[in-house]
């Protein structure tokens, strides 16, 4: 009797089974929501995770990947632009019935949903996973063995001038300083370079005041100034237990006064220095790229004569701050191509890089640069995404939320650095060779040392997607050049792990190629056509 199976029950459990289709991990260069007209009104499963790219007022956008601000991925008409102007136009899906908070970034693993439209789906169950509060306050990111942290923040208009700038009463603002001081609390910096700060004594003060409060055994300082003000500024908040200023800082006043400042501070335990340039270029709203363009020229100008006073006699220099112009224009460019000057969030995370949202495209206007010298003594750089993916309301003077969380509109930007004059010799970044086709790709590597180094690779999507694992680098193929290591992604390579083959040919697309080598992290964008 325990084998006989009921006929309706039988065609029940069919019935059942052929309602709930999986739906295959999307390739980006193909799929689009309209792979789904065919299942309107059908319940659907999602094998690939689901990222949420805009959560404004409860409104839930997902995406099988993340959706990027295309002139931080590539210079406008480039294929790099095009591509991700293209990829952000697809596969973009309304989503109802979302239970909780999610903030953007995070995933849903076995989205169950109903199909509406095809832009439109009805969530019916599936995990969450990533990108939590929870997770952000369990740690800082990664940013690998550092002595000094160094921090970018712009604070959105912190001000002390009721109802001009920022908190329009004395209880607004109190709400907003608790949660600043929760940020920087836990972000535990041994230097702050703070943006959007009312000019004068008055703000920072309570800022450092709050900070040696909450950090005991921290002994933050400030540099003093005779000007007062409603102006925005940019100034250093800095441990004098730990690192000291050579002199005060010095600034440049082309386009906007007070918003561009350096300063070289000496760390107290090594002797070790380094120039900190903390800066705040117009906004993109008022006037056009060429006058940031400018004030990038002035910074470049101002660390040339700076660096070059027998007092500071140092070269290495860290450019932060939000600069109101993403990765791939012409003001970035003054320092990276015209000056050979490295973006950090491009050297450590590639295109996956963000510390600011609008439109519901990620993108980074708070920047991270140095030169090549001390790039080599920089363990890692990151986002700290504790405002970015939140959804408005929750800012000070629209909810009654007490967290750190958009105490800002702007991510926190963070640089770890292990300083090391011995290491400051320029050096080369990986390079891959763009032999890149369809059935193969190939890249090599160069290492400085005379010892060759363990190096692994990763491979992935432009949009976050894993190609392969983490793979380390078996030598093939003929030595060229000294230190210098090719390997070739094809069917044939005998020693190609298993688990890529499976991978080839690579489809048409945009994918970011990872190095790992000495606790450090290169990244390069491949383009395969």
């Amino acid at each position: 009797m325990k084998t006989r199976i009921s006929v309706v029950a039988f065609l029940f459990c069919a019935l059942s089974i052929a309602a709930e289709v999986h739906i295959a991990l999307p390739d980006s260069s193909t799929w689009s929501g309209q792979a789904l007209k065919e299942y309107i009104g059908q319940t659907v499963v999602f094998d690939m995770p689901m990222i949420v790219c805009n959560n404004a007022n409860g409104n839930y956008i997902v995406s099988p990947w993340r959706r990027f601000q295309p002139e931080c991925q590539g210079v406008a008409g480039s294929d790099e632009y095009n591509e991700t102007v293209r990829i952000n136009s697809t596969c973009m899906f309304s989503l109802s019935g979302v239970s909780g908070y999610h903030r953007c970034g995070e995933k849903i693993y076995g989205l169950r949903a109903k199909v509406n439209s095809t832009s439109s789906l009805s969530m019916q169950g599936g995990t969450w996973r990533g990108n939590t509060r929870a997770d952000l306050e369990a740690s800082l990111p990664e940013l690998g063995d550092y002595r000094l942290l160094v921090c970018g923040f712009n604070l959105e208009n912190y001000y002390l001038t009721f109802g001009s700038m920022g908190a329009r009463s004395y209880s607004e603002h109190q709400d907003q300083r608790a949660k600043v001081s929760k940020a920087l609390k836990k972000i535990n910096a041994d230097i702050y370079g703070l943006v959007e700060l009312q000019q004068g004594n008055e703000a920072i003060s309570e800022i450092v005041s709050d900070l040696n409060k909450n950090l005991p055994g921290r002994n933050y300082q400030f540099f003093h100034e005779s000007a007062t003000g409603t102006f925005q500024k940019v100034d250093f908040v800095y441990d004098a237990n730990t690192v000291e200023p050579i002199g005060t800082p010095v600034e440049t006043n082309v386009e906007l006064s007070y918003r561009k400042k350096m300063v070289c501070f000496r760390e107290i335990a090594t002797g070790e220095k380094f120039i900190y340039s903390i800066n705040h270029f117009k906004s993109m709203n008022t006037g056009g790229a060429d006058r940031r363009e400018n004030e990038a020229k002035a910074v470049v100008s101002l660390y040339n004569s700076y660096r070059r006073d027998p007092h500071i006699a140092e070269n290495d220099v860290l450019i932060m701050g939000d600069m109101n112009c993403y990765a791939k224009t012409d003001p970035i460019m003054v320092f990276t191509e015209k000056n050979k000057m490295l973006d950090l969030h491009r050297a450590f995370h590639a295109d996956s890089s963000y510390s600011y949202m609008f439109g519901g495209l990620a993108s980074y206007i708070d920047h991270a640069i140095s030169n090549e010298t001390l790039y080599r003594q920089v363990t890692g750089m990151a986002g700290y995404h504790i405002n970015s993916d939140e959804d408005d309301y929750y800012t000070y003077d629209k909810s009654n939320d007490k967290t750190m969380f958009r105490c800002s509109d702007h991510d926190p930007v963070l640089v770890g650095l292990k300083l090391d004059s011995t290491l400051s010799q320029p050096i080369v970044p990986y390079f891959n060779n763009a032999d890149m086709g369809k059935d193969s790709l190939s890249f090599y590597y160069v290492y400085t040392s005379n010892e060759e180094p363990v190096v692994y690779f990763d491979l992935y999507s432009i949009n976050g997607m894993p190609i392969c694992p983490p793979t380390k680098i078996i030598y093939n193929g003929d030595i060229f050049e000294k230190h210098t290591k090719y390997y070739t992604l094809k069917d044939q390579n005998d020693n190609l792990p298993e688990e890529l083959k499976r991978f080839l040919p690579l489809q048409p697309g945009l994918y970011v190629l990872r190095f790992y080598y000495n606790g450090t992290v290169t990244s390069h964008k491949l383009i395969v056509r």
